[in-house]
């Protein structure tokens, strides 16, 4: 029997202490040059040093023996330095919770050493910052949501170093003193190089009022250059002539013009606003106009900014581009573009040409363009341009206007729009054609009538109807994804649709496919149509395993199905723009396919697009879903990457009202004989639909009376008598059907009607205000319509 070796001695546990210091100082500072520098070689650097450190101590403790080592002293002054040397602030912590260590920037911005995330910030960041440290501690790295810090948004980026460390970084900390290195800019001799070169350079808080000026805007607004002009409000030294010029109030109109350039710094309503004042001509009295060397100041402004702009010369090329314009075009600092035509798309170049033309020959008024970039088509971009003569070699600037948000919602504002209207003309095509459907299997029941089995044109007939049924489930997608099919609503648990139809789902994946059911607990009941969301699951289980096989036809896959309960509170630290907050109960199935392409993901829910070879699909399962599912109150979702597969996640609202107690309602058995009596008026604007209608009540016995629309009905009442039942179209010209009924309610208030539809019944239960109809969907067959018939007479 193999012996277990004995657990080490304290005094040996102490001699290890140096060699775990070295370990945890040396991965310290690599996690702090990968998160300050970003240089994954010299990160390495230091961990193989810190593992040779580690190896020496371990054979020198080998080599020369000795068990009384001291207690530790941690060198952290290699961690300290690369702190520092970060223009971020950054601050370690250990498992314990302990602030390690943190650069002078992390004590400027929380006023001292506190230790993250117990931070003197608000509740709500306060619980973010938590968040974030519990994710990295889990996943290796987290973020948090943007916290106010000193007026300005910082988010902070949580990294896992090693097993006992945790490096904060807080980003968006420069732009706090943005503003304040300006302003002293601007009063120091940078402000009067600019003088010196023609520029009057003024920081502006947003309520007008002057926070830095240059000397040489102090001497011409107040005729020293040493005046205080600051708090002073900065309108009060211009004055505007007939002709729209700006001149210092102090010369008069006599004066010469000025330029007034405006550069915001932030995007933020209350932040700074840079001035520059330009003379618009030479001038012997005043400073020398603006010259080449003034181009380098102008730069250097620019750059400054975090606002992407770019200065174009009088031939349409770039004369300058800060850093964050070079990023927002993407574009590639070895090659830089000659022209701003360059960056866009073909459509966009002339319009962006011109527009440069046009202000580079001095137009007086900014304007406000999107442009699509080459790389990124799909995003347009929105751009200012303003003419800039006057400042060298410049002649146009352009700037960027951050609109990330504000597209990306009038993208899904564009597409809901593009949706509802793709919908609405579904449900039209839907209703035209179930009345075609309706006359096709009406004349297919009659022919059956006339004929047995074993005739030669029984096959044929069968096989017109089905077909025919087939086209009517067609229709019921296209109602489906316009929303205006007819449901029948539930309140039920999901586990038990999924139960219902999970051995379905087994035969139709096949041997290949694996299927995992997961639920979660505490799910709430919702309110949808059981059959509808079987229907759900089936389609996406469906195009799931066809994604599967492709990718891989012999091994198949992995279906995953689950539920889950999704309270308010986790909707609302989702932040999604489209799902109200409340609660959820979550359906997601997922698989392990090829993805889908993200420039195909956007069109997923539209009908009959499909990726499926001719024949394969009619690309009708997704947008039957998508109709499904927001018919029922709910939302889908679908996320995807290339070759790791494709999510559908799926939440619908809990129901909250009481469950009622259920009264059990009897089944109403189907009459065996459908032979009748009686007058049938019958209502319809289809001429094929009305002679199968007619036909069809007449074989059973009724006496038929027949109208081509509600007015021809109501002209045929006043010389009839009273028929026994009512039967008509909803939606007809002239007069529709609930129209032409309530008419003939105040003269019959008793008499039975059925309303006969291609619509969904609950689309037309809105424009009914009537008690006692009934209501048949179309298509329809001989058996159906007599059923429906001997019914609402039986009802009187």
């Amino acid at each position: 029997m193999a012996s277990v070796p004995a657990a080490p001695s304290r005094e040996h546990a102490r001699a290890l202490m140096p060699l775990l210091a070295a370990l945890l100082a040396g991965f310290a500072a690599a996690g702090l040059v990968l998160i300050t520098l970003n240089d994954r070689a010299l990160a390495v650097g230091f961990v193989a040093a810190t593992l040779l450190v580690a190896g020496g101590l371990l054979a020198a403790r080998k080599l020369f023996g000795g068990t009384d080592a001291a207690e530790p002293t941690i060198d952290w002054s290699v961690a300290h330095a690369l702190a520092a040397a970060s223009d971020d602030a950054l601050a370690v912590t250990d498992r314990a919770g302990r602030l390690v260590c943190a650069n002078a920037r992390y004590a400027a911005l929380f006023e001292g050493y506190p230790t993250p995330p117990n931070l003197p910030v608000s509740t709500e960041a306060g619980q973010s910052l938590h968040i974030a440290g519990r994710a990295a501690w889990r996943d290796g790295e987290g973020r948090s949501d943007p916290i106010d810090v000193s007026g300005a948004p910082v988010t902070a980026q949580v990294a896992r170093v090693g097993e006992d460390m945790l490096v904060w970084r807080f980003v968006g900390v420069q732009g706090l003193d943005l503003a304040q290195t300006v302003q002293t800019l601007i009063a120091s001799q940078t402000g009067d190089r600019l003088g010196s070169a023609g520029i009057m350079a003024a920081l502006v808080t947003p309520e007008g009022r002057v926070r830095s000026a240059n000397r040489v805007l102090r001497l011409r607004a107040m005729g020293r250059d040493d005046a205080a002009i600051e708090g002073r409000d900065f309108t009060r030294f211009l004055i505007t002539d007939s002709s729209g010029q700006v001149r210092f109030e102090r010369e008069g109109l006599t004066g010469t013009p000025l330029r007034v350039l405006q550069i915001p710094f932030l995007d933020a309503e209350d932040s700074p606003m840079l001035v520059a004042l330009l003379d618009e001509e030479t001038s012997a009295v005043n400073t020398p106009a603006i010259g080449g060397s003034a181009t380098a100041h102008v730069r250097s402004l620019i750059s400054l900014l975090p606002l992407g702009m770019a200065l174009v010369d009088r031939d349409g090329r770039f004369v300058h581009m800060n850093d964050a314009f070079v990023r927002a075009t993407r574009v590639n600092p070895a090659a830089p573009p000659l022209y701003p035509g360059d960056l866009v798309v073909r459509e966009d170049k002339a319009a962006l040409a011109d527009a440069v033309r046009r202000f580079s020959g001095g137009a007086a008024h900014s304007t406000d363009m999107a442009i699509r970039l080459a790389d990124a088509p799909e995003e347009p971009l929105a751009i200012s341009l303003a003419s800039a003569r006057g400042l060298g070699e410049a002649a146009v600037l352009i700037s960027l206007k951050d609109s990330g948000e504000e597209g990306k919602l009038k993208r899904q504002v564009a597409q809901a729009t593009k949706m509802q209207a793709v919908g609405q003309l579904a449900g039209g095509v839907a209703h035209d054609f179930n009345n075609i459907l309706t006359a096709i299997i009406g004349h297919c029941d009659l022919m059956l009538m006339r004929h047995s089995p074993g005739d030669s044109d029984y096959d044929d007939i069968q096989q017109i109807r089905a077909n025919s049924n087939r086209a009517a489930s067609l229709t019921r997608q296209l109602l489906a994804f316009s929303r205006q099919q007819t449901l029948r609503p539930q309140v039920l648990q999901l586990p038990d649709v999924i139960s219902e139809v999970s051995n379905l789902l087994k035969r139709l994946l096949g041997e290949t496919v694996k299927l995992e059911v997961k639920h979660g607990r505490n799910l709430g009941p919702v309110r949808a149509d059981p059959g509808q969301l079987e229907q759900v699951v089936v389609n996406l289980a469906v195009n799931a395993r066809d994604a599967m096989l492709a990718a891989n036809p012999t091994g198949g896959g992995t279906l995953t199905i689950e539920t889950a309960a999704v309270p308010s509170s986790e909707v609302r630290q989702m932040d999604e723009d489209v799902l109200p907050v409340g609660d959820y109960t979550a359906l997601r199935i997922s698989d392990t396919g090829t993805g889908i392409p993200p420039d195909i993901l956007p069109k997923i829910f539209e009908p009959f697009f499909t990726t499926k070879e001719v024949g394969k699909g009619t690309g009708l399962g997704l947008s039957t879903v998508y109709g499904i599912i927001k018919q029922s109150g709910g939302f889908i979702f679908a996320e995807s990457a290339l070759g790791k597969g494709t999510a559908f996640t799926i939440y619908l609202p809990v129901h909250a009202a009481a469950e009622a107690t259920k009264a059990v309602t009897p089944v109403k058995e189907k009459p065996a004989d459908l032979w009748g009596s009686g007058t049938v008026l019958v209502v319809e604007d289809e001429d094929m639909v009305r002679a199968v209608a007619e036909r069809a009540l007449t074989r059973q016995g009724y006496t038929v009376m027949t109208a081509e629309n509600g007015e021809a009905a109501l002209e045929l009442l006043q010389d009839c008598d009273r028929p026994d039942l009512l039967v008509s179209d909803v939606v007809m010209p002239s007069m529709d059907g609930p129209t032409m009924a309530r008419q003939v309610r105040e003269r019959y208030p008793d008499i039975p009607i059925l309303f006969m539809s291609g619509y969904a019944e609950e689309q037309l239960r809105k424009s009914i205000d009537l008690d006692n109809v009934a209501f048949l969907p179309k298509p329809f067959s001989v058996q159906q319509l007599a059923e429906a018939v001997r019914e609402a007479l039986s009802a009187k």
